[in-house]
């Protein structure tokens, strides 16, 4: 029997922002994969990136970890990770734990792709 996979990431482009769209859940057993995700795309020269989260039907504390790591691992490589369609339970999420207050966090993938530049 397959196990269905517990999320997946797509990745595309637009005015050279990485937009990565998370399908799923983000649970301790797919942190290495938006690790390894976020670190292929560093090494690739890539430093401004956009998390679609609108996809995201769960996320534990790992998931919240790994969202901290990412931020600080592009900030020291001189880049951004902002957050794009926050879902009702991870806005409250990032609420109760203060990290509104970290992220730029937006609704409109247009917007949020034009603040990279300014």
């Amino acid at each position: 029997m397959l196990r269905r996979a517990i999320m997946t990431i797509d990745s595309r482009t637009s005015d050279g922002v990485t937009i990565l769209d998370l399908h799923g859940k983000i649970t301790i057993e797919v942190t290495a994969q938006v690790r390894n995700t976020i670190a292929d795309l560093l090494e690739a020269g890539r430093r401004d990136i956009l998390l679609n989260l609108g996809d995201v039907s769960f996320m534990d504390s790992s998931g919240i970890g790994e969202l901290v790591r990412s931020y600080h691992s592009v900030g020291r490589e001189g880049g951004q990770v902002k957050l794009l369609n926050l879902t009702k339970k991870i806005q409250e999420l990032l609420a109760i734990t203060k990290l509104l207050t970290i992220f730029d966090c937006y609704n409109d993938e247009a917007e949020a792709v034009a603040s990279f530049s300014s």
